[in-house]
């Protein structure tokens, strides 16, 4: 036995020696398994206290995203959010007859179920329909906006926040209010499409429940526009969402980058597809006759039969490229080759009714 004492606690040699040991064994094909610590935990999983959306998404919300559908982007239906906030600024004015400001936070495109998910109630649900495209949109009024719109109307004073009375149903008064602020912003929604394709967007029915204000399936797409509505001390948000499928019929339309999109001419690739044009070969059939026949006649054809036209010997022939009438003349012969020539072209109409 040796006389120096052991040491209860390993040496940091010993620590370094069994994990090398442990990582760099290859006799039982094992590889060491560290232990994660709460932190890297939730940072892999995306529970950081920080922000989680945009770039600053970590660990498992990447994952889950990258399974998302990446959704198209529509230039031309930016302009139109753009043109319904100035629209938008000067009608609610003359129907509040305060100093009211629109801005739009921000246009994105999210599945409909995660959407009706993410309303935060009480809210009041407008349902309209697009009567041209035969579909359905949604507006979202919050309770700041529903409280602060019945104040205005109502003839409450500036410079005072809206009393607000949560945990009950809306009232007829409110709704009615509400009703009239809806029509307002979807007959300037109608103004903002105009430049773009007329389309009549008509109020359907106001709901509170989210569940029955379903108008597409929650796996499909949508674009969803916020706008922050201000009246001095008083305000609040109205959201505006479009499925994919209501913005179908005019989807080539707000694909465009601006108005009327419409390329200039490119005058060399025009001259050069002339000049092969004028190289290029065609075939020129000559019909002297045409039969219809039946086909046992046509399978008992021998060497030697003959078929008999009934074109007279100066009568005029065709000459067609395809199935194409092209022009009218005459056979002859020119040395000791058989020759046509060519006495008047046929009309297209003509030829389109052959």
């Amino acid at each position: 036995m040796s006389g120096s004492t052991p040491s209860n606690e390993p040496s940091d040699e010993d620590l370094a020696a069994a994990w090398g040991a442990a990582t760099e064994s290859e006799d039982d094909g094992a590889q060491s398994a560290r232990v994660l610590n709460q932190a890297e935990i939730d940072s892999l999983l995306g529970f950081d206290d920080g922000p989680s959306s945009g770039e600053n998404r970590t660990g498992m919300q990447k994952i889950i995203s990258s399974g998302l559908v990446s959704y198209e982007r529509l230039p031309m239906l930016e302009i139109v959010f753009d043109r319904l906030v100035r629209i938008m600024s000067t009608s609610l004015r003359n129907f509040t007859s305060d100093n009211v400001e629109v801005s739009i936070d921000n246009i994105l495109s999210l599945r409909f179920g995660d959407y009706l998910n993410s309303i935060p109630l009480p809210a009041m649900l407008a349902v309209f329909k697009a009567e041209e495209w035969d579909n359905y949109g949604l507006m979202v009024v919050d309770s700041s906006m529903i409280y602060s719109i019945v104040d205005v109307l109502l003839g409450g004073r500036r410079g005072t926040a809206a009393m607000r009375i949560e945990g009950r149903p809306y009232t007829t008064i409110e709704r009615t209010l509400v009703e009239r602020l809806i029509t307002v912003v979807l007959a300037d929604l109608s103004a903002s499409f105009d430049p773009l394709c007329p389309v009549t967007f008509r109020f359907e029915r106001l709901e509170v429940n989210p569940r029955f204000a379903t108008i597409n399936r929650l796996s499909n797409a949508a674009v969803l526009a916020r706008l922050r509505v201000d009246m001095e001390d008083r305000g609040g948000r109205m959201e505006l969402l479009l499925p994919y499928a209501t913005l179908e019929p005019v989807r080539e339309l707000l694909l465009q980058q601006f108005m009327g999109e419409k390329f200039g001419r490119d005058s060399i690739w025009e001259t050069h597809l002339a000049e092969e044009l004028w190289s290029t070969d065609v075939d020129l059939d000559v019909v002297l006759d045409e039969q219809v026949m039946r086909l046992s006649d046509v399978m008992e054809f021998k060497p030697g039969t003959r078929i008999v036209l009934n074109a007279a010997p100066n009568a005029p022939v065709q000459l067609r490229c395809g199935a194409v009438p092209l022009f009218e003349g005459k056979l002859g012969r020119r040395k000791s080759r058989m020759a046509v020539r060519i006495e008047r072209d046929l009309p297209r109409n003509q030829a389109a009714e052959r």
